[in-house]
């Protein structure tokens, strides 16, 4: 089930701009003390480095990825989701705009 309210957050209005500008996100921490980002990638083939492990649940759109060491790409759509490891990597392939909530630790 795609997750469409995240309740009692605290949210940075001023947006994460990366890859030049090819993914847009914001920080979320929620009353809990649980970090999140909520974001898009537009079109683009992006590397992302992991500290923590991660887990990158879609919202809207799709994209295929690929976990460092792996040489298979994978699908995931809407509410779907898939986990990274911490201090680690991945490859990600958007052809048009996908939606995501990362979820840390």
């Amino acid at each position: 089930m795609v997750q469409e309210l995240i309740k009692d957050v605290s949210i940075k209005t001023k947006a994460n701009v990366f890859f030049d500008g090819k993914c847009i996100s914001h920080a979320v921490t929620l009353s809990d003390g649980t970090k999140k980002s909520v974001g898009v990638i537009l079109a683009a083939t992006l590397t992302f480095n992991t500290e923590a492990p991660e887990i990158m649940e879609c919202i809207a759109g799709e994209c295929s990825y690929k976990l460092a060491g792996s040489a298979q790409w994978q699908v995931s759509k809407p509410g779907e989701s898939f986990k990274i490891p911490g201090n680690s990597s991945f490859e990600i392939k958007v052809d048009q705009e996908y939606h995501y909530i990362c979820h840390f630790g």
